[in-house]
């Protein structure tokens, strides 16, 4: 799993909960190379971690370097 997703899940309380929270299969989390652009704004919700942070290649850096 990538490092984003990781951190992800610690912040929704698991992968099974990021999983049901974005309504994808648990497995689906494990496959994933980056967050597939059309789940970044719901990562984000469900996180709280920036857009920016996940995806730069396509949101840009984000204006203070943080999350």
């Amino acid at each position: 799993m990538i490092e984003i997703v990781e951190l992800a899940a610690e912040k929704a309380g698991g992968a099974v909960a990021l999983s049901r929270e974005l309504g994808i299969k648990h497995s689906s989390l494990h496959s994933w190379r980056r967050v597939p652009a059309a789940r970044v704004l719901d990562f984000e919700r469900i996180t709280g971690i920036s857009r920016h942070v996940i995806r730069p290649d396509v949101f840009g850096p984000h204006e203070d370097g943080g999350q």
